[in-house]
């Protein structure tokens, strides 16, 4: 081999690295980061695994998200919500297994819609595939959340979904079946 191929064969390998660091460090520094939240419930754990997207000087709701439109309850992949247990939101039975959430926010309350479909990309969403949708309950947050936060808390016999961003916080009860 010429000197000359072993440079250009040397060179074209660090490009080809140099590019492939970059991009791994790029997933690292995603603007809606990956969370998570979870509880136990008698024992069985509950979980949600989200993208946090914030607010960076935008409105947020009726205008980055519309209202009167399914809106994927954060960013990027689709929201899973896990449970070990058997749940009752309201009077909707959410039988144990992995769901997808969506939220229909409207200027006069909120859905919280769990999907039966999994694995798929946020905006991908099918109607067809609705367990449920259940009334979400609104308040003002006295101080702003930059960034969108969904949290799992015990309360009482079950415990509360609760999603906290820009001025809104919304949240929803459920119990052990």
């Amino acid at each position: 081999m010429k000197p000359e191929q072993s440079i250009s064969k040397i060179t074209l390998l660090a490009s080809m690295l140099l590019v492939f660091f970059v991009a791994v460090s790029a997933l690292g520094q995603m603007p809606s980061p990956r969370k998570s939240a979870e509880m136990t419930l008698a024992g069985k754990k509950i979980s949600v695994d989200y993208g946090a997207p914030s607010v960076r000087g935008r409105k947020i709701f009726g205008s980055l998200v519309p209202y009167n439109q399914v809106w994927r309850f954060g960013a990027n992949q689709a929201t899973h919500f896990k449970t070990d247990a058997d749940l009752m939101f309201g009077n909707v039975s959410v039988p144990k297994g992995t769901y997808t959430l969506y939220v229909l926010p409207t200027e006069k309350g909120w859905k919280l819609i769990i999907n039966k479909q999994t694995g798929q990309w946020g905006t991908e969403y099918s109607e067809a595939q609705d367990l449920a949708r259940i009334d979400m309950k609104l308040e003002t947050l006295k101080a702003p959340a930059e960034v969108m936060t969904l949290s799992l808390s015990p309360a009482g016999k079950g415990g509360v979904l609760k999603m906290d961003w820009e001025t809104t916080s919304a949240s929803v009860s459920f119990i052990g079946k």
